[in-house]
């Protein structure tokens, strides 16, 4: 069974900086990409960025040059370092893993960014 632990999600003020750590567990083969999306809500969930089992990055427009998506290959990890957050950036963030077969979700982590 494979398990995607969340972590890092918390309440903080404008301008501040969060970090969401992603863990996968269990028997879970050929990762393709990492990522993270979220949805905040009355919205549909949307991508906020991802990474390639080759490295490769993308990223929203409107995270851009805010958050950086990293990833440890070896533990099956995947990080977002979310730097000057806005209002805007609140909504439960969910972890996306892909494989050749399948993909899963993590349970999601609510970030909540203050005025």
């Amino acid at each position: 069974q494979v398990q995607l632990v969340e972590s890092g999600g918390g309440l903080v003020q404008v301008g501040g900086s969060l970090r969401l750590s992603c863990a996968a567990s269990g028997r879970i083969f050929s990762i393709n990409n990492m990522g993270w999306y979220r949805q905040a809500p009355g919205k549909q969930r949307e991508l906020v960025a991802r990474i390639t089992s080759a490295g490769s990055t993308t990223y929203s427009d409107a995270v851009k040059g805010r958050f950086t998506i990293s990833r440890d290959s070896v533990k099956n990890t995947v990080i977002l370092q979310m730097n000057s957050l806005k209002p805007e950036d609140t909504a439960v963030y969910y972890c996306n893993v892909l494989t050749i077969r399948v993909n899963y979700w993590g349970q999601g982590t609510q970030v909540t960014v203050s005025s």
